[in-house]
């Protein structure tokens, strides 16, 4: 039987963690798969064989062997098309993809149509954000009747260590324009403009956040059928978040369309480490129950965003793993339901009666208000 779990980017940032987490679960039947077998070999050692090394080149076709043996494939890189994930799930291989490109993210969803039916089940928005923001929207639209209105509010700790893909994806959507849902309608918006205040809660208080493409806001509207959805960021220090907003009003994003200087903000970001490693989401939904105007508030904070991000995705696999699941294209939203205590979540398959154990992503404190107006 296929039992192989392949973690494609298993040896960078994010998928050495991921592959480390399954492999406790799943020892001698986890890769850690890349272009660079030497990197996936070293990696390997440190895990004493619990990780196996895997060359493999996303630019080239996927080797049919390859997809017979593995089970599950967690992607843990940006790709320029879809042939991957398609060869997997026409193998009947559960795909899971950690990547926050809304655009990508549409393009996987369109592999699925009424008239196309693919054998396997890929599960998509599987991270910090996209990821749990989506987990978390779902959990404040469930408080109530009807749901109007989510504002998303993600800060990160700039002293937080993040790897160079995220950093370069930090950089380059500064310089985006973007399209958000407002009132069920498409809405041009402008990379971190339009600040908005919202409470992170405890040690955090009022901070003001701005537009950011976050693929959440793209996918939640279709998902859970709410007719306006923002995201924004902000960093833990209000003056680096003050200062690209202001930036951003001289200039910054065409500025960065230079690739010197695009270069140039990437090396800083990842020079800098003024701050904390903190992170916090919050959700401000507005809706109504019982015929009132309700609100429902839900908030986490934790430490290392790539850590969590890492626990996700491998909660995420560990559970679908040993799952029968129907065949299709899904984000985390549409499979799995949240469980929320004051120092962890869980994450359990919605209506899976052969997989009823959750699965927790600890130190994370947890927080909620429900009021009605």
């Amino acid at each position: 039987m296929n039992k192989d779990i392949i973690v494609i980017g298993g040896y960078g940032h994010v998928g050495s963690q991921i592959c480390t987490l399954l492999s406790e679960r799943y020892p001698g039947h986890v890769y850690a798969a890349g272009r660079s077998l030497e990197r996936a070999e070293q990696f390997s050692k440190t895990k004493g064989g619990k990780v196996k090394p895997l060359r493999l080149d996303l630019t080239k076709k996927a080797d049919p062997k390859l997809l017979k043996r593995a089970k599950l494939v967690v992607m843990c890189m940006d790709q320029k098309d879809t042939a991957f994930a398609e060869a997997c799930s026409q193998n009947g291989v559960y795909y899971v993809d950690v990547s926050a490109n809304g655009a990508f993210l549409t393009r996987l969803e369109a592999l699925a149509s009424p008239s196309r039916t693919l054998p396997g089940t890929a599960v998509l928005s599987v991270g910090l954000a996209p990821g749990l923001t989506n987990m978390l929207v779902r959990q404040a639209s469930e408080a109530m009747d009807h749901t109007n209105r989510a504002d998303i509010t993600i800060m990160l700790g700039l002293g937080d260590s993040h790897g160079k893909a995220a950093i370069e994806w930090t950089v380059d959507n500064l310089r985006v324009d973007f399209d958000i849902v407002e009132n069920g309608s498409l809405v041009a918006a402008t990379s971190f403009t339009s600040g908005k205040t919202s409470d992170l809660g405890k040690g955090l208080g009022r901070r003001t956040a701005y537009r950011f493409p976050f693929s959440d806001q793209q996918t939640l509207p279709r998902t859970l059928g709410i007719p306006s959805i923002s995201t924004r960021l902000c960093f833990d220090s209000r003056i680096a978040t003050g200062s690209v907003a202001l930036l951003q009003k001289f200039g910054l994003k065409k500025m960065l369309r230079s690739e010197r200087m695009r270069k140039a903000a990437v090396w800083s970001f990842g020079k800098l480490r003024y701050g904390s490693d903190q992170f916090a989401i919050k959700v401000d939904a507005y809706g109504t129950k019982n015929g009132l105007p309700f609100t429902a508030e839900y908030g986490l904070q934790g430490s290392n965003e790539a850590r969590t991000t890492a626990r996700t995705a491998a909660a995420v696999a560990g559970a679908i793993y040993d799952a029968i699941l129907p065949p299709g294209i899904f984000h985390i939203e549409e499979l799995f339901t949240m469980e929320l205590a004051s120092d962890r979540l869980s994450l359990r398959l919605t209506n899976s009666a052969e997989n009823g154990q959750s699965f927790t992503i600890d130190e994370i404190r947890c927080w909620d208000r429900e009021v009605f107006q």
